[in-house]
């Protein structure tokens, strides 16, 4: 089987229907490994419709708010706002257009969404025979996971957790939501480029925080949010990734875009985290 071939393949395997991403927008961020360490990314090159855009933003640029514990709301220039880690709290305004959930505690997910919510993006699946796959494309936002499972204090389910990526603004940006294990090199593959990653930083719950360190400097993204804090002192989480700069904001918010992301890989601390 020639490269090309293979990497359609895993590909397709990745998510069911995989053939159906040739009329999606293009993933920029996805890396499809060809051989361990190295990787090349997937680009389906089909960009339709433009979107709607918001005034309050650049086209290049994206809008991130910490909300609360493990949330995040994202806002495209196109209009798509997304919550994290969603139990029902996404800040004031209209009810996201996208939330993703995940199964570790109740603080993580809801039984319950606001029916106003078009896309419900839950991290397990429900019916409990296999892993959640998700690829969707809302405007100019295009949205996936990357299942792991959830394996702390003796309390296991396979693929419980996901590792969910958006694509906007020509940005990556990914939330490990509630992560409990190191990564394999197929799963650092199937994640691809990230510019942004949020990071659970309470070092119990979840990971240590040695271990999201690890992971933080393999990634080597230019942003880190910190998320999932409790009152750990975030000080033993920054020792762990001592060649990132940290930069403190008074503020819940930032804008970002591929333009004024920092040249320095750096650790930014929003107000409330």
């Amino acid at each position: 089987m020639g490269r090309r071939t293979m990497a359609l393949a895993l590909l397709a395997l990745a998510w069911p229907g995989g053939a159906a991403l040739a009329q999606q927008s293009p993933s920029t961020c996805l890396a499809i490994a060809e051989a361990t360490p190295k990787a090349r990314f997937a680009d389906f090159r089909d960009r339709a419709r433009p979107p709607v855009w918001n005034a309050a933003l650049a086209r290049d640029e994206v809008e991130i708010t910490y909300i609360h514990h493990s949330t995040y709301l994202i806002e495209s220039a196109g209009g798509v706002r997304i919550a994290t880690d969603f139990s029902g709290l996404s800040g004031p305004g209209d009810p996201p257009d996208i939330v993703t959930m995940n199964h570790a505690h109740s603080t993580h997910y809801t039984e319950f969404p606001d029916p106003a919510i078009p896309h419900v993006l839950r991290g397990w699946n429900p019916a409990g025979n296999g892993p959640a796959r998700h690829s969707l494309e809302v405007e100019d936002v295009l949205v996936r996971n990357v299942p792991t499972d959830i394996d702390r204090f003796g309390t296991f389910e396979a693929d419980g957790n996901s590792i969910f990526v958006f694509e906007v603004a020509g940005l990556c940006i990914g939330h490990l939501g509630h992560l409990h294990h190191q990564l394999t090199d197929e799963d650092y593959a199937a994640i691809g480029r990230l510019d942004v990653l949020m990071v659970p930083v309470d070092g119990s719950w979840t990971m240590s925080q040695a271990g999201m360190g690890e992971i933080a400097e393999r990634l080597h993204s230019s942003v880190v949010l910190p998320m999932h804090r409790f009152r750990t002192p975030i000080e033993r989480f920054l020792a762990a990734i001592p060649d990132f700069a940290v930069e403190r904001r008074p503020t819940a918010s930032l804008t970002l875009s591929p333009r004024t992301l920092p040249r320095q890989p750096t650790v930014i601390l929003l107000e409330g985290v």
